[in-house]
């Protein structure tokens, strides 16, 4: 049986990001490492763990999808309604940065932003009550494979992890990407990477608002 995360589980989550820390944690697609997207020094250590490329940006997730729309800025109605739609679920959007916000996570392309918001099952909704957005990568060594459980996080990355949730097994497939830069201008978007959730879901999902 899956362990279920509990409010003081998110409480610890919370805190470590906010001091600067680098955390493991379960997602709805695979495990996660996370720190705060606006603190360059905790993103710095997150590459180093992952060995991931320093130019390559990472998505910023956050656990409700009201406080999402709360906190980016420039949003319009187009990518409001899109973001409706759509989240939370096992996606990463792409949108425009307009305000260029959360920089750590952004890298070289301040003026696209990669968006999470999960829909977490029952074992893993306390994580709902983490406040603050993360900026978030897979938890495992850059191009190698997800993790679908705390066994396959690679050892070095648990160790030098700040805190480490365990959520059980998870499905395991990655996140769904779309990419919806043109969509408040042209209504188009484009599915570069097709995950967790179907291309023809995500048709479905957005046709409408496209008519």
């Amino acid at each position: 049986m899956s362990p279920t995360l509990t409010g003081e589980d998110a409480l610890r989550l919370q805190e470590c990001v906010a001091a600067g820390g680098v955390a493991v944690f379960p997602s709805d697609t695979v495990y996660g490492v996370c720190c705060d997207p606006d603190n360059h020094d905790a993103a710095r250590r997150m590459y180093q763990l992952k060995g991931r490329p320093a130019a390559r940006s990472c998505a910023v997730m956050f656990f409700q999808l009201s406080s999402a729309l709360e906190h980016l800025e420039g949003l319009t109605e187009p990518e409001r309604l899109a973001l409706e739609v759509l989240l939370p679920g096992p996606l990463t959007l792409l949108l425009a940065n307009r305000s260029q916000s959360f920089a750590a996570a952004c890298r070289n392309d301040p003026s696209t932003l990669g968006l999470r918001v999960p829909r977490l099952d029952e074992s893993l909704a306390a994580l709902e009550r983490v406040e603050c957005p993360v900026m978030q990568s897979s938890a495992n060594l850059s191009g190698e494979p997800d993790a679908r459980s705390l066994q396959e996080v690679p050892q070095s990355l648990l160790e030098g992890a700040d805190l480490v949730l365990d959520g059980g097994e998870l499905p395991g497939r990655p996140s769904t990407v779309v990419d919806l830069r043109d969509f408040d201008q042209e209504r188009r978007w484009h599915v570069l990477r097709e995950g967790a959730l179907p291309r023809d879901s995500v048709q479905e999902k957005l046709a409408p608002l496209a008519a």
